[in-house]
């Protein structure tokens, strides 16, 4: 079963495979050698793709279950399953029971095929576990926490100097991280949380490793708190860097999937806020092996997570002295502000807009804090958010740099050049590397 679940779904030949298998799908259905088929067949088509656009009217439009856009790829993807799934319903009308039993395993391949299109298009899900929301790397054995003298504590490595040059690789250092999961107590919160995935670069895994800086990573919604995309970045950092990366938390902001929690705390998705501030950084600074002063911490977020890490560094100035912020929302709800405004804040705009980070960043002041903010050139939806943003947390006092990543969109492309273009403004800041 756990090999099932780690199964690629996004290497070309899997792709090709289930494509191919689709097109002869539809062939097949389409062969008949009846008179009147060519009307019915035209009829299932157009009928299937015309249930696919009040679909898309209904669950993007009416009901705003995706949050922003889903793009026309997506949707073309969409009403075109629908319109084959119309073909095969066609395939049932005066058919033989092998014709009816091939429409339905027709259905199956047409459904299964639509579904590797779309994850395609987002890229953000390479196996058939994270697909179906299910873990596929197993709970991680933590080293115990250590400091080692001259490479362990902040306050040591300050007086020692950072450790891109106090440290030296030991010989049969692992040549990468490792990752896998924990579970974090919601002791303060009560939040239910999805167990957290962690990443242990190579220097973690050494017999006398240095402590190191700490990094929270909130992913997007959907999504899941796989810690394997940010593994892969800091994977090739570390390599040109003496096994030298950040522990990542990638914590769950989100308890269900589907749910836009704002990362706030509420009644109606409970206390997010206090489970990532006072539960989840708590434990990482007591069961990882990492530094605790502000300057070597980091929240950093994609999309809806990158709501929440700007908006945290805004509250909590004393625990986060860095945000990386990719793609990120605005403001808490952002894609769906008006149902916000009316469930969560009974129509208080006052009290919404003091969730707002832009108005929170512009009561402050915030010395010695870096800001990255990304996003994709061809993102316009999050792309004017992204600028605001970033442009009161440069008023603010924060070091800003803003990025914009070549044609990412806001799928894949924009998540791993937001980690790529975020850990090179950050090492430095951590001690990794030189300027």
């Amino acid at each position: 079963m756990h090999a099932l679940l780690r199964f690629p779904v996004l290497t070309p030949v899997v792709l090709g495979t289930a494509f191919a298998l689709a097109a002869m799908t539809v062939i097949l259905l389409a062969a008949r050698r009846t008179t009147r088929w060519p009307a019915l067949a035209a009829a299932g088509v157009v009928g299937g793709a015309m249930v696919g656009v009040l679909a898309l009217w209904l669950v993007e439009g009416v009901a705003d279950v995706f949050g922003p856009a889903l793009g026309w790829s997506t949707r073309a993807w969409v009403v075109g399953c629908c319109a084959a799934l119309g073909l095969a319903g066609m395939n049932w009308r005066r058919s033989t029971v092998r014709r009816k039993v091939g429409a339905v395993l027709g259905s199956l391949v047409l459904v299964a095929a639509s579904v590797l299109g779309v994850n395609a298009l987002y890229g953000l899900n390479p196996t058939v576990g994270s697909l179906v929301g299910v873990a596929t790397v197993d709970q991680l054995t933590l080293p115990a926490p250590v400091t080692s003298p001259g490479t362990g504590a902040a306050t040591a490595t300050a007086a020692a100097g950072p450790l891109w040059q106090i440290w030296t690789a030991p010989a049969g250092m692992p040549s990468v991280g490792t990752t896998g999961t924990q579970s974090i107590p919601s002791t303060v919160s009560g939040f239910t949380a999805r167990a957290a995935g962690i990443y242990l670069p190579p220097a973690a895994l050494t017999a006398h490793p240095p402590t190191l800086p700490l990094v929270v990573l909130l992913m997007g919604q959907p999504g899941n708190p796989d810690p394997q995309y940010v593994a892969a970045v800091l994977d090739r950092y570390a390599a040109a860097h003496q096994g030298l990366a950040p522990i990542v938390v990638v914590a769950d902001q989100l308890g269900d999937p589907t749910k836009d929690t704002l990362c706030l705390d509420t009644a109606q998705f409970g206390k997010v806020e206090s489970y990532v501030n006072e539960d989840v950084l708590p434990w990482a600074h007591a069961h990882l092996n990492v530094m605790t002063d502000r300057a070597h911490t980091t929240i950093a977020g994609y999309s809806n997570g990158g709501q929440c890490a700007i908006s945290f560094v805004a509250k909590y100035p004393d625990l986060w002295g860095n945000v990386l912020d990719i793609s990120g929302e605005e403001y808490p709800g952002a894609d769906h502000a008006a149902e916000v405004l009316k469930d969560i804040f009974t129509g208080d705009q006052k009290a919404y807009d003091a969730q707002k980070p832009t108005v929170i960043l512009g009561q402050h002041s915030y010395p010695d804090t870096v800001g990255i903010f990304t996003v994709s050139t061809n993102d316009p939806a999050y792309m004017p958010g992204a600028k605001r943003v970033a442009a009161a947390a440069k008023a603010a006092g924060i070091q800003v740099t803003y990025f914009e990543v070549p044609n990412g969109g806001h799928v894949i492309g924009a998540l791993n050049g937001g980690l790529e273009e975020g850990f090179a403004v950050l090492y430095p800041r951590l001690g990794l590397s030189q300027q």
